[in-house]
């Protein structure tokens, strides 16, 4: 099967056709239209085969995350989508494979109304780059920056998960080809859920002074959103939000560890003024109160323990997915 015939089979139509999209695939660029009021969002990441997911995993799971972690950078931002493009680099035209990956990239597309707009293809190893577009309103921003002192901290979505699928799947790797058995840990990491109908609500009905989404780890990304904002954070390790069965599985030391450092949640972490929180919980009741904003730098318990912000780092020796 040549590229062009590896095109049109496996990646014409996936996504449901959007208003702001004028021409997509076939030609040599996409052409996008904003509406009034609105700017354009753009993110990429790239998902390598043995770094971002484990090597033989499940196409459609695949296909899935890749698109699901770039669309996280969007619900971080407050933005809805609107397309993506695809850089894919195959070791092999592998029609099999190809059905299932096409398959699961097309759920999402379809669930989050993201349409595949353009992209690439070549030979090499698996290697997978999605850059996503999507529309925000230009008074509904999201930044990192904009956080102050007195705000509180809190999360959307559950902590360190991710991190308890990954090391069953490195403890029982033959789970990897059995998605329909899969606990809600191992599908927070493999099948991750982006945000953006709870970001978007939240961004129409309440002030967010600053957002991220968690990918890192809690205190490697709460430290950047600091850093940006220059402030410091005090932090309630009794209240993140933890799935009962990571509790379970690691025991309360290592599930808080995971929840802290562990990374690949794609949780949203958000600062809002106190008075907007019952608010804010009304329109996203799984929104959790986890600290407080103060003056100065770092992380700190209510009691004074510094938390050191060590996350994952692609270039600090750690093997991420392999």
């Amino acid at each position: 099967m040549d590229e062009f015939a590896l095109i049109r089979r496996f990646f014409t139509g996936l996504g449901p056709k959007v208003p702001e999209i004028l021409l997509g695939p076939g030609d040599d660029c996409a052409l996008l239209q904003m509406q009034a009021g609105e700017q354009l969002a753009i993110s990429v990441d790239t998902s390598v085969e043995g770094r971002h997911f484990p090597a033989q995993a499940d196409p459609w799971a695949i296909g899935w995350r890749c698109l699901g972690v770039a669309l996280s950078d969007l619900a971080a931002m407050g933005a809805r989508p609107l397309g993506f493009t695809l850089a894919i680099t195959l070791p092999d035209a592998d029609e099999n494979w190809l059905t299932e990956f096409s398959r699961g990239l097309g759920a999402l597309a379809d669930q989050l109304a993201c349409p595949l707009i353009g992209g690439d293809t070549t030979r090499g190893p698996l290697t997978l780059s999605v850059q996503v577009q999507g529309a925000v309103d230009r008074q509904h921003v999201w930044r990192r920056s904009g956080a102050q002192p007195g705000q509180i901290i809190a999360v959307l979505g559950s902590l360190g998960s991710a991190a308890a699928g990954l090391r069953s799947f490195h403890e029982q790797p033959e789970r990897l080809h059995d998605r329909a058995s899969w606990d809600s840990l191992e599908k927070a990491y493999m099948l991750p859920q982006p945000l953006i109908q709870e970001a978007l609500g939240l961004s129409r009905g309440v002030s967010i002074s600053s957002a991220i989404d968690i990918s890192d780890g809690l205190l490697a990304d709460l430290q950047h959103l600091l850093a940006s904002s220059a402030v410091a954070a005090e932090l309630d390790l009794e209240q993140l939000p933890l799935d009962p069965l990571l509790l379970k599985r690691l025991g309360k030391t290592l599930a808080l560890d995971a929840a802290l450092h562990g990374g690949d949640d794609y949780a949203l972490l958000l600062t809002l003024d106190e008075a907007d929180f019952p608010l804010a919980r009304n329109l996203c009741p799984q929104l959790t109160r986890i600290g407080r904003l103060v003056k100065g730098a770092g992380i700190r318990t209510p009691e004074g323990d510094l938390l050191e912000p060590e996350g994952y780092n692609h270039f600090s020796g750690q093997q991420e997915g392999s």
